[in-house]
């Protein structure tokens, strides 16, 4: 049985829905257990930064990875928040003038803008560091291992050798500690935008105490999603619109970035996509009908708009 389009989006939506409740639970001003304060400022940052907008990708595949393995949903969206707090440190700290300089997220003012740098910062770390608490509560799983799997998994996404190695990468790419270095475009990207969508693919596995084969299964499909992913954007900033994006088009261009569009061309980008979604696809021959809402996913990620 397939997951037809409608059906694809009315899943999307309701994780979607479901993350951003969460979420707003998670970031209340209400203390946990050895806070001794959350201040009002931080919190209304974090929350600009969080709410309100994204189709909240990253949650879906952690929550659809986890179904395949009948994982409570409860638990998945859990660790879902936990990689949307990830997500959304990373596009605030490269809003900041230091890295892009970027004045619209999600069609409103970007959090420096909104409040000033170091309120952005700030929320950033802020986020950052409450993702890890998230991911260590005993309701994501009540298997101790479990946790600290999924907790090394995440840190190594996000951290020197996934989401932060690649932006220093993409930072060197630009010129900005010298004579512009020499990029390789696949390498990048598969660690500064691929890493956290893969780790949404594996964190199913995780949770769900798969076997080696299942585990597999998931990291193949997750590379070759988070690669289509960044073609996809890689595209949408040549031929898209800045209002439908929510960002500024061409803002790649405008900062000389070797892209997988400079390097192929659109036509090549866009067979480049398709092969792409192919072996995603042939990644999840193990799971049977089981994969379909996942096979969803990677047409999803090569056809949108935004």
């Amino acid at each position: 049985m397939t997951t037809g389009t409608a059906e694809f989006a009315k899943r999307l939506d309701q994780t979607a829905e479901d993350t951003e409740a969460l979420l707003a639970k998670l970031l209340s001003d209400a203390t946990e257990t050895d806070e001794i304060e959350r201040p009002k400022r931080l919190i209304e940052a974090m929350r600009y930064s969080s709410l309100g907008g994204g189709k909240r990708l990253r949650p879906f595949l952690v929550v659809e990875s986890a179904a395949v393995f009948g994982v409570p949903r409860e638990s998945a969206l859990m660790a879902g928040a936990a990689l949307e707090c990830i997500h959304c440190y990373s596009l605030i700290h490269d809003d900041l003038p230091a890295m892009d300089n970027s004045d619209l997220r999600r069609g409103r003012p970007t959090l420096h803008k909104a409040y000033d740098d170091a309120t952005a910062i700030l929320a950033g770390d802020a986020l950052l560091t409450i993702a890890f608490d998230i991911i260590t509560r005993d309701a994501i799983h009540k298997d101790a291992t479990v946790r600290l799997l999924l907790t090394r998994a995440l840190a190594r996404a996000s951290g020197v050798g996934g989401m932060a190695g690649g932006q220093i990468l993409d930072l060197a790419g630009e010129g900005r500690f010298g004579d512009r270095e020499p990029v390789d475009v696949a390498r990048l990207q598969q660690m500064k935008t691929g890493a956290l969508l893969r780790f949404g693919c594996i964190a199913g596995a995780i949770l769900g105490q798969s076997s080696q084969k299942e585990y597999q299964a998931l990291d193949d499909y997750g590379k070759a999603l988070g690669e289509a992913f960044q073609i996809a954007d890689d595209l949408l900033d040549v031929e898209g619109d800045s209002a439908a994006l929510g960002k500024p088009a061409g803002a790649d261009a405008a900062l000389g970035k070797t892209t997988f569009v400079t390097q192929l061309g659109i036509d090549g980008a866009k067979q480049r996509v398709r092969d792409l979604v192919a072996r995603a696809d042939a990644a999840l021959s193990v799971f049977g009908a089981r994969g379909d809402v996942l096979r969803a996913t990677s047409r999803f990620v090569a056809e949108r708009k935004n």
